[in-house]
């Protein structure tokens, strides 16, 4: 029989119809959508990435090309759930052990047992034998329950699953365009910057025949005091705050950029390097679009650890402020043992002062391992706005997911604070250093 009969409220059946009791229009009509909607969808795409390439913007062209690469493995990823859904569903597992590392609290097959109990007692009410029979049927045609076990995975299980691989894409290019928008938004206040060194003014501050006290510069009163220099708690204290307060100042951004000229361009001093590190960000944002093996393993054990009374994802959730925080004081304190470099090699300097390449400031000496925990912030953030979202439109508000209202409001504010914090404040400073640091230059 193609058709199946649901109970309804009322008392009466609800069929379900397959596609041969569908009619012909109703498919046409929904294929013809689905068609048209991925149609213009991979237009819009293509036309996004002609103009990139048009306007030579080649890291970002090669972003766009990635993230359609990861679109694409999560679609593969829901083809495999759908074809084999069926196949998975009849994996059996024992109850004893279906019932161990619940997301939620077990209640409904509770109560259906107990149900049945008082039915087969004698003991059962009219409405208890109409909910006895309505379940009947459902557990007559479970392939695992006929057997007295459970599955591994019911296919309503998996068809939850597939949305919320459709709610994680949509997050990971939600995030992706969010991250570069804010990006470009805080390096627009250094273009001015950049005019401002093709003034007069500029150039007679910063004659390159005047001398002056290092610790007397702008650079050096900035970044350089007794208590920090001598005090690595302090520094760091100092660094942690600075962040959220004026992370870029005008005098780092002048700094920091006649140190690269000086290394790399010699007397270029036509140079636009705003433009320059706008580029460096684009690269950069070219790696974190992506999502690693790495990261599909943490994805794992975040849905692992999901476990009722854990409470695992409110100390998710504080993970990556922890790490974007503590990028952020890093890459600050970098700025500022640079400025000490200065005020340790001579008292008295030369015209503006001049910071000194190095990776040794960082971690192992590897600017890209920076680069890779800012990856992991921003995956993981999305992730974790991706299941608060998947859980509100799959189970509703007053879910178990739900219990905690005041938990749910403290993630989604830390999400977004982690998202600002890491994308306006923490990605363009990385862009800015790395490039002084990097002994390369690229």
């Amino acid at each position: 029989m193609a058709a199946g009969e649901v109970g309804g409220g009322g008392g009466g059946t609800a069929t379900v119809r397959s596609l041969q009791e569908t009619p012909t229009w109703a498919l046409a009509t929904v294929c013809f959508m689905f068609i048209s909607l991925s149609i213009l969808i991979e237009y819009l795409i293509h036309l996004l990435g002609h103009w990139l390439k048009k306007h030579k913007k080649v890291a970002l062209y090669e972003a766009i090309e990635k993230l359609k690469s990861v679109l694409m493995q999560l679609g593969f990823m829901s083809l495999i759930l759908t074809v084999t859904q069926k196949s998975i569903s009849k994996i059996c597992i024992p109850n004893h052990v279906a019932d161990t590392m619940l997301p939620c609290r077990r209640t409904v097959d509770t109560l259906t047992g107990k149900l049945f109990r008082r039915l087969l007692g004698g003991g059962a009410t009219r409405r208890e034998r109409a909910l006895a029979a309505a379940a009947a049927p459902a557990a007559g045609t479970d392939h695992c329950g006929s057997k007295g076990m459970t599955s591994l995975m019911s296919e309503g299980g998996i068809n939850q699953l597939n949305i919320f691989i459709f709610v994680l894409a949509a997050m990971h290019i939600v995030y992706s365009v969010t991250t570069m928008g804010l990006g470009r938004a805080k390096m627009k206040r250094w273009k001015n910057w950049e005019k401002e060194t093709q003034s007069v003014e500029y150039m007679a501050a910063n004659d390159p025949e005047r001398f002056r006290f290092a610790r007397q510069t702008t650079f050096g009163r900035r970044h350089v005091s007794t208590c920090a220099a001598n005090s690595t708690p302090q520094l760091w204290i100092k660094c942690f705050f600075r962040q959220f307060f004026h992370s870029v100042a005008k005098v780092d951004y002048l700094t920091l950029r006649h140190g690269f000229i000086t290394a790399h361009l010699s007397a270029n001093t036509s140079f636009n390097f705003q433009k320059y590190i706008q580029r460096s960000l684009e690269d950069d944002f070219k790696a974190v679009v992506g999502i690693s093996p790495i990261l599909w393993l943490v994805v794992v054990i975040f849905l692992l650890v999901d476990v009722h009374g854990w409470n695992a994802y409110l100390w998710v959730s504080f993970l990556p402020l922890i790490v974007v925080l503590f990028v952020g004081t890093k890459l600050e304190v970098i700025v500022a043992r640079m400025a000490m470099q200065i005020t340790q090699q001579s008292t008295v300097i030369k015209g503006a002062p001049l910071v000194q390449p190095n990776d040794n400031f960082f971690w192992f000496s590897r600017p890209q391992l920076v680069l890779q925990l800012l990856h992991f912030i921003l995956f993981t953030n999305a992730f974790e706005t991706a299941f608060v979202v998947w859980v509100t439109w799959q189970f509703g508000i007053k879910s178990c997911y739900h219990d905690n209202i005041e938990i749910i409001i403290i993630r989604v504010v830390l999400a977004i604070t982690i998202q600002f914090i890491c994308s306006y404040i923490t990605l363009p400073l990385y862009a800015l250093v790395t490039q002084i640091c990097m002994t390369d230059g690229g």
